[in-house]
This record gives structure tokens, C-alpha cells and sequence, in this order.
């Protein structure tokens, strides 16, 4: 019997990065992005066109998106304003992501913007997106809790939804952004997520309180099969308290292995990537399965 497959998309370089301590160069940056891709992951998101003064983590984009190999590998980038997505075309980049928030004090935190000028522009992105030919992503932070506002209504993330697939949006990706959701409260908005629109829906977790890989079931289990990660669990928003790291890869994809999915990922090469990454950080990084992992691989 075939096994089903699931994309995953790496987040490491973007959204793992941007909250460390430290400034990684692009040769560094590029990297990492490179040993990620010799495990055979099918998605990476490379890199932010924001402000280098507000992340600073993330300056020299261009470069970096300059300098990545030919590849099968859909390489992705973040926009958060239409100074970011003309920087990102002349740049070369295919597949672009916007991130409005499903909150007016998360929008004002992160992009200090309103919750209606942040969907205005993220609207406006996905239609030149559309006119140059280029794959437009579509976020919506805090689909479950903001840090700042509590609990988001269901109705509330449908209707910034319907605006953003009327604009266009090749895909939606419900973020969990400082990882509140449950499995429960997962299936409920997924499930109407899916039930609702016509698009490739995806799912980003964070597993600030040990619920990431249940949510990711929840979410197999409504349909979805795509969802982002990060190597080593590493990430955060700078501007979302309580927003630890992401959903590990090396324990989505272990989970995902061990119950008969397909990924394409080679295990041994994604502990490499989480070894190289270790290092250029300064610091051990690692899931829950990478002691475990590192033990069967010797």
C-alpha cells in the first residue's frame, strides 16, 4: 500500500532564526539552508524582507536569495509590506508569504499597522503577487490566542480567510503563534477551514505548551498535509510574549515516519543540518526525538 504523503516546509532560517541571540551571516545563513536542503526537505523559507533594524537577524535577504542553488526545493520568503515585496521580486524570488494577524494589538506589535491596513496590504501583495506570475502564501498569526487579546473567535479568522482567498491567495496557513491551541480547538477551526475554501491549507505550530505534534494530528486528521517546522524546535516571535519555539522537524517527521506517512526527508542528513546549525549558533538545538535519534543513527 502507497503511503500518503506530507509536505513540510522548513522554517529554520526565517523563523528559527530571528529571535536568536546572535546574527548569523549569509555564508552561514545559506548554509544552513543547504544542508537543510540535502535532507531532501521539500520546503524552505529562506529569509524576511523586514527592517534590519527591527530584526536585525534578518538583514541581507537579498543576498541570500541572490546566492541559493538551482533546486527542486520550493524556496519561500516573507513580505510584510510592499516595500518588502519589490525588494523580494528584484531579488528573484517565486513564492512569497504574507502574515496579518487576526489582531489589532498583534498587527500594531508586530507591523504596526491596523488589523484592516494589515489585510489591505497583505491583499494588496497577493494581487501583484498574481499579476507577476509569483505563488502567494497567506498567514493568519494568532488564528488561536493572542498574547495580547486572548482567545480569537472562529468567525473572526474565517472572515480575514475569505478576504485573503479573495484576493488570490494560492494557500492559507493557520499559525498558532505562541502555541495555545489544543487538539480540540485545532479539528474544530481546521476542519472548517477545509470545508470552506478550495486552496491548499496548511498549519504552522509552536509548542510552547507541549501540544504541537497533537495539534498536527488533530490536523491529519481533518485533512490537512502540509505543515510547517523548524529544526531543533528553535524559534519565536520578537513581538508575541510567550511564543517559544517551533513545532521540532526532526519530531514531526519521526512522528510522521512512524505512523506510515511518507516525507522524502532522510533522518541522518536532518541531524547534520541540526549538528551545523548547533554550531553556528553557538549552543546545543534539538527536539525531543534528537536524543533518541542521534543514538540510532550511530
Amino acid at each position: 500500500m502507497k503511503k500518503e504523503y506530507v509536505f513540510i516546509n522548513e522554517v529554520g532560517p526565517r523563523d528559527g532564526l530571528q529571535n536568536q541571540d546572535i546574527n548569523l551571516s549569509e555564508d552561514k545563513r545559506l548554509g544552513l539552508i543547504h544542508s537543510l536542503e540535502a535532507a531532501n526537505i521539500p520546503g524552505i523559507e529562506v529569509a524576511s524582507f523586514v527592517s534590519s533594524k527591527a530584526i536585525p537577524q534578518m538583514q541581507g535577504a537579498k543576498g541570500i536569495v541572490k546566492n541559493l542553488k538551482p533546486s527542486n526545493c520550493e524556496y519561500s520568503v516573507l513580505i510584510p509590506n510592499i516595500r518588502g515585496y519589490k525588494d523580494a521580486i528584484e531579488a528573484g524570488c517565486k513564492i512569497i508569504s504574507v502574515i496579518p494577524a487576526a489582531t489589532e494589538e498583534m498587527n500594531k506589535k508586530n507591523i504596526n499597522m491596523s488589523l484592516k491596513q494589515a489585510l489591505d496590504i497583505a491583499s494588496e501583495i497577493i494581487n501583484l503577487g498574481k499579476q507577476d506570475n509569483i505563488i502567494t502564501r497567506a498567514y493568519i498569526a494568532v488564528a488561536w490566542v493572542c498574547p495580547y487579546e486572548g482567545k480569537v473567535d472562529e468567525s473572526v479568522i474565517l472572515k480575514i480567510a475569505d478576504q485573503l482567498i479573495e484576493a488570490g491567495a494560492d494557500e492559507l496557513i493557520l499559525a498558532d503563534t505562541i502555541g495555545a491551541a489544543n487538539p480540540a480547538s485545532v479539528k474544530s477551526l481546521v476542519s472548517k477551514v477545509v470545508d470552506r475554501y478550495p486552496v491548499q491549507i496548511s498549519a504552522h505550530f509552536h509548542d510552547t505548551r507541549a501540544m504541537a505534534l497533537s495539534n498536527v494530528w488533530s490536523s491529519l486528521e481533518v485533512g490537512i498535509r502540509k505543515f510547517d517546522s523548524c529544526i531543533g524546535g528553535l524559534g519565536g516571535c520578537p513581538f508575541a510574549p510567550g511564543a517559544s519555539g517551533n513545532l521540532a522537524t526532526e519530531d514531526i517527521v519521526h512522528m510522521l515516519h512512524q505512523a506510515n506517512y511518507e516525507t522524502g526527508i532522510n533522518t541522518n542528513a536532518l541531524l547534520s543540518a541540526i549538528e551545523y546549525a548547533s554550531n553556528a549558533l553557538g549552543h546545543k538545538i534539538g527536539g525531543r526525538m534528537t536524543p533518541w535519534l542521534n543514538q540510532q543513527s550511530l
